[in-house]
């Protein structure tokens, strides 16, 4: 049992390290345009991403997939932008008319993305082991859980500018998309000078 508390742990850190807040960056630009009543739409997203970032763990460890960490590291924030643009250019469109599929897609493409950002500490972090399967399910429940809880966060601050501060919704999504963008501007800029 103690082996499972320490991947869930490092699943949960690793989404709600404030030091390495991309993952979080990510979360808020996914679901800045739903509110409570689409929690089915928002679990399908967040898990959805947490399987695309299992498999590219799996992948990866199992040395099935090779990708140098520069371009890794510069495509994370690119999810992060090209998902807070998405929001910008239809903010002031409805839920229901948004191509879901389009977007369980790139949420799991993207999920592949970020998580080939992590094999490598994961595969350092795991390397004791006789198989990386259960640590990569119990590091998953850990990722699951803790992008719940940042989801959740959003959401409730979503309710709370848009029912008691009275921000439109689409006023909310731009905002929100906006700032997301002006922080990972920089990174973006730094991780392309470093390829």
């Amino acid at each position: 049992m103690s082996q499972f508390w320490l991947y869930f742990r490092l699943g949960l850190e690793h989404v709600l390290d404030w030091q390495a807040y991309d993952h979080i960056l990510f979360l808020i630009v996914l679901v800045a345009a739903y509110s409570f009543t689409s929690w089915k739409k928002i679990v399908w997203l967040v898990t959805l991403f947490t399987l695309g970032h299992t498999l590219a763990l799996f992948l990866s460890v199992y040395e099935i997939v090779k990708v140098d960490p520069a371009w890794v590291e510069l495509l994370i924030p690119v999810t992060i932008i090209v998902t807070a643009i998405y929001n910008i250019f239809t903010a002031g469109r409805k839920e229901h008319n948004k191509n879901a599929n389009l977007l369980y897609f790139t949420t799991i493409f993207f999920g592949l993305i970020h998580g080939l950002g992590f094999s490598s500490y994961f595969k350092m972090v795991a390397s004791n082991t006789d198989s990386y399967f259960l640590p990569l399910i119990e590091f998953a429940l850990g990722i699951e859980t803790a992008q719940i809880i940042v989801v959740l966060g959003v959401m409730i601050l979503a309710f709370i500018a848009q029912n008691i501060f009275q921000v439109s919704k689409r006023d909310w999504v731009l905002v929100v998309s906006s700032i997301v963008i002006g922080i990972i501007l920089p990174i973006l800029h730094e991780n392309f000078l470093a390829i």
